[in-house]
């Protein structure tokens, strides 16, 4: 298994020539009747043993987590990060495996989250604060010796973490926009998202994997509160709720279509079944409902994806051409 980014440091170290390579993508391109660009690949298997790894790391430190919680609490979580470093150091930078760089960088980062948790549980929001804080810094330094795509996106999600736990802890008021805090943050990962993505429109290199995880840790933070706002999850089903809630997937869809990532609508999408389907029970549909709304729903988004990049081209028409230089080309 090998990514787009391999095949470029293979041309930097003139394994291939530009020319060959340029060739082999547009003949895959061709073959599966597709664009890498338009395909949102990422690594996350390099095989069976990326599995087994897994398997035999999570027994490792799960062991090691209840050895150290024994002897004093905060030591599990002190034993998991360091036991997630050691064997990132053998299994990420020595034999490069895409499926356990993630889960060790996530035990890694867990580890550091629960270890101040773990030394004072009664102070909820200064743990949470510190514990956001230590993961964040932690998650820097992982990136720097590792350079794991999803490591980013952790760390954001920490930093977010750390600054609604120091908001609610040094002004207490605030937990009553915490969802308007989360939003803001989440807009905020959606730029550096973009930021990513704009340095390699072509989605050939780690910079593109970066801003898909990027993209993935923003999405449902910028649904959620919105969605939540309308009421959704309260059962609010009402005719003009459910049309708010149509017009809002509909402009998410365009954002979505317009930057070539697929996150924000999947993000989006329960929140819009939930609605349509309590819309219909309140119109005496109640046996039926979900599979009607899925039926519809599921319909319309297939015929999305195979007229993605139709509905790409007509969508960038809308989009200035400043803004267009930074994103993926739309393919004919």
């Amino acid at each position: 298994m090998y990514t787009d980014e391999d095949l470029t440091l293979a041309v930097k170290h003139n394994v291939l020539t530009q020319n060959d390579v340029t060739q082999f993508r547009q003949f895959i391109n061709e073959t599966r009747n597709s664009y890498a660009v338009d395909e949102e690949n990422f690594r996350l298997l390099s095989g069976f043993n990326d599995i087994f790894v897994v398997i035999a790391s999570a027994l490792l430190l799960a062991s090691l987590a209840w050895i150290g919680y024994n002897i004093a609490p905060p030591l599990g979580g002190v034993a998991v990060a360091a036991g997630s470093w050691g064997l990132a150091e053998y299994f990420v930078n020595k034999r490069r495996m895409a499926l356990p760089a993630i889960a060790l960088l996530l035990s890694f980062l867990v580890g550091l989250f629960a270890t101040p948790i773990l030394f004072q549980p009664e102070s909820k929001e200064l743990t949470l604060l510190v514990s956001g804080l230590i993961t964040s810094l932690g998650a820097i330094v992982h990136w720097v010796r590792f350079r794991v795509p999803i490591t980013v996106a952790a760390g954001a999600a920490t930093f977010t973490a750390g600054i609604v736990g120091s908001i609610a802890y040094l002004f207490p008021i605030t937990t009553l926009y915490v969802n308007n805090i989360v939003l803001v943050c989440g807009l905020l990962i959606f730029g550096l998202a973009m930021y990513w993505d704009s340095k390699d429109t072509a989605r050939q290199t780690r910079a593109s994997d970066v801003a898909f995880w990027l993209h993935l840790i923003s999405a449902p933070m910028i649904v959620h509160p919105i969605f939540q706002g309308l009421g959704v999850l309260e059962g609010s089903g009402s005719l003009l709720v459910s049309l708010v809630v149509l017009a809002l997937y509909v402009l998410l869809a365009l954002i979505s279509i317009a930057v070539d990532r697929r996150a924000i609508m999947v993000s989006a999408l329960v929140y819009v079944i939930y609605t349509f389907s309590a819309l219909m029970e309140n119109f005496g549909m109640v046996t039926s409902s979900f599979a009607v709304t899925g039926l519809c729903i599921g319909s319309t988004l297939l015929l999305l994806s195979a007229f993605w990049h139709g509905c790409r081209r007509w969508v960038l028409k809308l989009v200035p051409q400043q803004i267009q230089l930074k994103l993926p080309e739309a393919k004919a």
